[in-house]
Order: structure tokens, then C-alpha cells, then sequence
């Protein structure tokens, strides 16, 4: 059977189907989960420790000694990407306040608009970027994981933060980026991890929700979806063309909600306790936008591409030049 390969065709399917897989579970056979043991421990309450171990393993993967043009763009689009859902998060609170409108919150909207898919990017910058472009991804690893969204939630005055869980949060990504970077045999020895640990983590989340929300979340997810490309588009889009002197392919690329977002609400409620009430809802959502995004950003990078040029097109034009020559 080829269940692995099944799954991996659904935009976000390591994260996003296990989730769905646990909250069915927890609907129909919660009493499996309250075994105890190990069993309760992997398929339930072991969501900080996979949490902790994914973000250890991301953290080895970002680079921080790349310089030069990568280092540009990415950063560019690093703080683009993260601007795009901290203003509109400063808004939406400073009018409607943290229960936000219409079942959109400031933190699904910071949650879901401020971390990217570094799998579709670097997949995107593949068929249709450069080796720049693929260098920027060392710095758009850092926006993988709940750091941005916490430090977001914190400014825009969301919530506020004991700065020891905040730090609590962190420090495990803190380690593998240290861990990355003096030894390039443990970066390549973690990064199977970034993907081993998902399903696991999922599975977790999926335990704590229940399907109705699902249903509700699923909707209102698909208007979050839409926002993030939106959102993202204006902010990045606009930076890779006036700050960069770029195309735009690149800032159309990031316009997706990572599958590691699904994780962001329960970690902002580990450190901030006063969120805790969204966070069922909240995972739901951004579950939802993982996949919208996924649908919608390639078709979005691909007319940029198209419209403005990218270096796939132009060694294309060369190729033809020569056969023509």
C-alpha cells in the first residue's frame, strides 16, 4: 500500500492528515488515548516534546554564515513575509480586539500569514529561480516555527508575555541553530527529523480538537487561506520588485502558510495562557490555510513569472536562440 506517498500529495499532508486522523480518534476511540503510558504519551500529551524536537531539528538547518546576495533576499523577504501578517494583526486588534471579526483572530491571521513553506518555496525556486534564490531560503527558515509569531503577538499588544516561557519556547531552535552551524555532520544527521517529527505532532493537536470546530475552522480556514496569499502578496511581491529590482516570482512564493504553523497556536498558549481558548479553533483554521495556500501560491508564482520573466524563461529563450543559431 502506498499509504506514505498518498498522504505526501495532499498540500501539507504530513501535518494536515494526522491531524485530522487524531481528532477522529479522539471523536471515536478517546478511550485508546487515556491508556497511559507511552501509548498516552506518543498519541496524546507528547505534543511539547515533538514540538520541541522539530523545532531543534529546523533550527539546524538554518545557516547563518551565508552572505552576499542569498543573505539579501532573504532577508528582504524574511521581513516582508513578516510585516505581512504583523500590520494587518495591529489593526485587526487595535479595532475588533483579540476575538477578532467574522471568526478571523489576530492570532490565526499572525500565525498562518507569518510563517512560510520553505518545501514549496525552494520546490518553486527550483523550476523557476536561481541559486540566489535558493541561498535565501538559510533565512527564511527562521519564520518556520512560532519565534516570529510570538514576538508578533507581543508588539502588536495581543497579549502580553512571561519572557521566560517565551524564552522556554525558543531555546530548543535556539540549540539546533548553534548545533547546525559548528557541525555540519549533526545538520545533515537532524534534518531527517524536521519531517519525522510532524506526523507525530499532528496526530497530538488532532487529539485536542473536536470535529465540529473542524467543520467550522475548515471554513473559516478557507477565508484565512485567502488572506495570507493576499496579505503576503501585497507586502512581499511589492519588496522583491522595488527593493530587490526582482521579477516578483520569489515574494509570490512565500505567499503560503506552513505546515509547522498548525503547531504556532498551541505553543503561543503555552506562553501566553490567555489565548488558550482559541487555540482549538485557531489550529482548525491555519490547518485549512495550509492547504489553500498550497493550491493557490504556485498559481500565483507562475503567472509572476510569466508576466514579469524568471531565469527559468530566460535560459528557455537562450536554449532556443541556440537551436535556432
Amino acid at each position: 500500500m502506498k499509504i506514505l506517498k498518498t498522504i505526501q500529495k495532499v498540500p501539507g499532508g504530513l501535518m494536515v492528515v494526522p491531524l485530522f486522523l487524531g481528532a477522529i480518534v479522539n471523536l471515536v476511540f478517546p478511550q485508546f488515548l487515556d491508556l497511559g503510558g507511552m501509548t498516552t504519551a506518543t498519541f496524546k500529551s507528547g505534543a511539547s516534546a515533538f514540538i520541541g524536537a522539530s523545532l531543534m531539528c529546523v533550527g539546524s538547518q538554518i545557516t547563518v554564515t551565508r552572505v552576499g546576495e542569498p543573505l539579501k533576499r532573504g532577508a528582504v523577504l524574511l521581513i516582508a513575509k513578516f510585516l505581512a501578517g504583523f500590520v494587518p494583526t495591529v489593526i485587526a486588534n487595535m479595532i475588533w480586539g483579540p476575538a477578532g471579526v467574522l471568526g478571523i483572530t489576530p492570532l490565526m491571521l499572525l500565525a498562518a500569514v507569518t510563517n512560510s513553506n520553505g518545501g514549496m518555496y525552494l520546490g518553486l525556486m527550483t523550476n523557476f529561480g536561481d541559486e540566489n534564490d535558493l541561498g535565501a531560503q538559510s533565512l527564511l527558515g527562521i519564520n518556520d516555527g512560532p519565534f516570529l509569531t510570538l514576538l508578533g503577538l507581543g508588539l502588536a499588544g495581543v497579549t502580553s508575555f512571561d519572557w521566560k516561557s517565551l524564552l522556554a519556547s525558543v531555546v530548543p531552535l535556539i540549540v539546533g541553530i548553534i548545533l547546525g552551524n559548528l557541525d555540519k555532520d549533526i545538520r545533515k544527521f537532524l534534518q531527517p527529523g524536521i519531517m519525522f517529527t510532524l506526523p507525530f505532532l499532528a496526530f497530538c493537536l488532532g487529539t485536542g480538537l473536536n470535529l465540529r470546530n473542524i467543520v467550522t475552522g475548515g471554513a473559516i480556514g478557507i477565508v484565512l487561506g485567502v488572506l495570507v496569499v493576499v496579505l503576503t502578496g501585497i507586502f512581499t511581491i511589492t519588496a522583491d520588485k522595488l527593493i530587490l529590482r526582482r521579477p516578483g516570482y520569489a515574494g509570490a512564493a512565500i505567499c503560503t502558510t506552513a505546515g509547522n504553523a498548525v503547531a504556532v497556536p498551541a505553543i503561543i498558549a503555552e506562553a501566553s495562557p490567555n489565548l488558550a481558548y482559541q487555540v482549538e479553533s485557531a489550529t482548525a483554521a491555519v490547518a485549512t490555510a495550509v492547504i489553500v495556500t498550497a493550491i493557490l501560491c504556485p498559481i500565483v508564482t507562475s503567472l509572476m513569472a510569466k508576466k514579469f520573466g524568471c531565469p527559468k524563461l530566460e535560459r528557455e529563450a537562450l536554449a532556443n536562440q541556440d537551436v535556432k543559431g
